[in-house]
């Protein structure tokens, strides 16, 4: 696929096809310019589509990246069922660490984290990410539950923050390296915390409350 700044790509047509070009069109925007520099008229170029039959579908700019955003991370992120609750969170942990430092993962870390960031579209693309994790969770954490791996009270959202939380501290406030073995880390540290019975919603709601407490002091 040619870039915007290299010439026009092969028109794509519309419908679905469509769809999927501007989508990739957005992301490689996004790798190449940045959130900043990225226009609607620079995706509609690459993308091979007018921006006329863009904007029947998307609004703004805004609208396009968290368009993206969401479908990107609605399929790069699997949903495992391996037998064993250890392996399926291997499996999960390893494709967040995969997707988030490759290239397309450094350019959505930079619209997600940086000063775009604080807009309200950008913020809505995070929630959405994020819900769509936790719902890939829960079939991980029910068929652990009936094999007897994990206790019946494990919430399956605290679960993926406690796997995920390692993964994104070293990619965003240490910056160590970010590497299979650190997947592999995360899902020690989880299954151990699970096992415990430190993964239910009572749990998280004490943690709460103490935090509250801490704070008033």
């Amino acid at each position: 696929m040619e870039s915007g700044s290299s010439g026009r790509a092969r028109p794509v047509g519309r419908g679905r096809k469509a769809q999927a070009a501007v989508r990739a069109a957005t992301l490689a925007e996004l790798l190449d310019r940045g959130y900043a520099e990225l226009t609607v008229e620079g995706v509609a170029q690459r993308a091979g589509v007018h921006k006329t039959t863009l904007y029947r579908r998307w609004k703004d700019r805004e609208s396009l990246v968290v368009d993206a955003l969401a479908e990107h991370f609605a399929t790069d992120i699997p949903t495992p069922d391996t037998g064993s609750v250890e392996t399926d969170l291997q499996a999960l942990a390893r494709a967040l660490v995969q997707s988030m430092t490759g290239p397309v993962g450094r350019a959505v870390q930079t619209a997600m984290y940086s000063d775009a960031g604080r807009l309200p579209e950008i913020a809505e693309a995070r929630r959405r990410v994020f819900a769509d994790r936790f719902r890939r969770a829960e079939p991980v954490v029910a068929r652990a539950i009936e094999r007897g791996e994990l206790p019946a009270e494990t919430d399956p959202v605290e679960l993926f923050k406690t796997l995920a939380a390692p993964i994104y501290f070293r990619l965003l406030v240490s910056s160590d390296p970010v590497e299979e073995g650190t997947a592999d880390q995360a899902v020690r540290i989880t299954l151990a915390a699970a096992r415990a019975g430190l993964l239910t919603q009572a749990s998280a709601v004490a943690v709460k409350a103490t935090e509250a407490d801490v704070g008033q002091a």
